[in-house]
């Protein structure tokens, strides 16, 4: 071969090379950051739920779908310190829920954001509305109408005679004063009386709780919070201590040893949650995906407790109760 044939053979195959090596380099994978409130094992059983769902759709994490996990254990000092992280990561979409670290996240970024619960959006000012979010948030409301009054009916089944009901609230967190607001509201609407106890520290639990001495008959939990949800175990040592019966919003907390717990499904929204996950990474838009308000809800019976305080568990709600805890 002449050098100048071979030349123009190398040059000729050398220009197509980087096409070549571009053909080969696989596709941008996207990427999930999913920011947990809480102790990361306290969430297993619905971040399961939520990647299992993922799967089913095609979104195999670690394959087609990259997860970058953050947790605050309950600190919402470090929510903004963690949102900009997954901001400076570049993920494609943020998975949370919660009121605290959802308004972090949206001051923090405008990555779309999807919370699987959060009480309250659009009171906190979330969402402009659950039809039509609008920005670069959507997800699920824990909320439902009527909610309070529900819980407050299920709680009067199981102590009849009660009359006065302390209602404990962080009231240092939105969405606990707007849920504490709807708890008092349904127990005067009973007839009853509403026994506020504010608190905004852990440090400040014992102390709530010797003031409601003698001066409370059962004890309603608004428990959509941090706070809360951090020393569930203790607000029920405490209660227990002062025979008052609990009345909580999610599951968790009947298994930490509260007596009742009433609330949306939780693995059900962290199901949805991934669905709506699927339609943002495939191009759809979280303003024009409404807010879903939960259908499926579970009521949670502790036995042991109850056996604890001495109530008899009526038949028929035992027969109502998707989970009754011996």
């Amino acid at each position: 071969m002449k050098r100048r044939e071979f030349l123009t053979l190398v040059g000729g195959a050398t220009a197509t090379w980087p096409l070549a090596v571009h053909a080969q380099q696989p596709e941008k994978v996207p990427a999930i950051g999913y920011l947990c409130p809480t102790a990361p094992e306290r969430w297993a059983v619905w971040t399961r739920t939520f990647v299992e769902r993922l799967a089913e759709l095609g979104w195999i994490d670690g394959h087609t779908v990259k997860i970058v996990y953050r947790s605050g254990y309950g600190h919402t000092e470090r929510f903004g310190e963690l949102a900009a992280e997954l901001v400076a990561l570049k993920v494609d979409l943020i998975l949370t829920a919660g009121s605290a670290t959802l308004q972090t996240i949206k001051q923090t970024s405008q990555i779309p954001i999807v919370f699987a619960l959060a009480s309250e959006p659009v009171a906190t000012g979330m969402v402009k509305s659950l039809s039509h979010p609008g920005g670069n948030v959507t997800g699920l409301s824990l909320e439902a109408p009527e909610l309070a009054g529900k819980r407050l009916e299920l709680l009067r089944t199981l102590t009849p005679a009660a009359r006065r009901i302390a209602v404990l609230a962080d009231v240092a967190y939105p969405a606990s004063v707007l849920e504490f607001g709807q708890a008092k509201d349904a127990i005067t609407a009973a007839g009853l009386e509403p026994v506020p106890l504010e608190i905004r520290r852990a440090e400040e639990l014992e102390a709530a709780f010797a003031g409601i001495k003698d001066r409370a008959d059962a004890l309603y939990v608004c428990s959509a919070d941090p706070l809360i949800n951090n020393n569930r175990n203790r607000i029920n040592e405490l209660a227990l201590a002062a025979g008052l019966p609990t009345l909580f919003g999610e599951k968790p907390y009947a298994e930490a040893g509260g007596l009742i717990a009433y609330g949306a499904k939780v693995p059900v929204m962290f199901r949805r949650a991934a669905e709506i996950a699927d339609r943002i990474l495939k191009g759809a838009k979280p303003a024009e995906i409404p807010v879903e308000q939960p259908t499926a809800f579970e009521l949670v019976v502790n036995l042991k407790t109850a056996k604890t305080l001495g109530i008899t568990i009526p038949p028929t709600l035992l027969a109502l109760a998707d989970e009754v805890i011996e």
